[in-house]
């Protein structure tokens, strides 16, 4: 049986975007799932190409600007770790995405990892469906507000901090870290977690951020930079 996802008007509202075709928007957020069961031939598809596309170009132009001495590696790999489907679908979460997808099938009973890959499709078609409603100029401002924080963290051309903190921590003895959230504030669509990481024997760090991994990531590189294991690149 196909869900009954919450009403699209909502969603524009918690996106601050009014649509003047509906009917894309409904697309954009339609799996083919849902196409199987009604023999709707409409999916969220060809807009997740075009949305994967103009994502890669707004934040390549951000990273360009922002960023005047970093090589075309360093872009490089600032611009994976912000349009992966790991962060995509992040943001997505954050939006409440999924709340509004229509399906033929109960897909919200997987797991999540095996839905990530569904979420950040979702996400880019969402971002093709507001670049042709609003043009390009509306899909950046929908990208820069809600990638936020991401498009200014020096965790992006870096190695996963939580991985080299765990790998230093190692090499200290057998301890490994541990992540804990201390604080939680701000609304459902826009949260904000603080995170402690602990290791024995060294004082504890806090990170912030949007969800629970980037304020992880925060907590690690702060850890890593005051153990100088890294520079601090702020």
């Amino acid at each position: 049986m196909a869900s009954r996802p919450k009403p699209l008007s909502e969603l524009e509202k918690r996106i601050g975007v009014t649509f003047a075709d509906h009917d894309r928007l409904e697309r954009a957020l339609t799996h083919s799932s849902f196409r199987a069961a009604k023999g709707d031939g409409r999916s969220y598809e060809r807009l997740e190409f075009l949305g994967d596309r103009v994502l890669g170009l707004v934040i390549a132009q951000r990273l360009f600007a922002k960023f005047p001495n970093a090589d075309e590696g360093e872009l490089s790999l600032r611009l994976n770790a912000l349009v992966n489907a790991e962060t995509c679908a992040a943001v997505a979460d954050e939006i409440g995405l999924f709340e509004y997808v229509r399906q033929g099938g109960d897909l919200k009973k997987l797991a999540a990892g095996r839905t990530r890959s569904i979420r950040a499709d979702l996400m880019e078609s969402l971002i093709a469906a507001i670049y042709l409603n609003s043009g390009l100029d509306g899909a950046r401002v929908f990208i820069e507000t809600h990638w936020g924080e991401r498009l200014d963290t020096t965790v992006a051309a870096r190695r996963d901090p939580k991985t080299a903190l765990q790998e230093w921590a190692h090499q200290r003895g057998p301890q490994t870290p541990t992540y804990e959230v201390v604080d939680r504030s701000g609304p459902d669509h826009n949260p904000r977690f603080t995170i402690r990481v602990s290791i024995a024997g060294v004082a504890p760090c806090e990170g912030t951020g949007a969800s629970k991994r980037l304020a992880e990531q925060e907590a690690a590189v702060a850890m890593l930079i005051r153990e100088k294991v890294w520079k601090d690149e702020a």
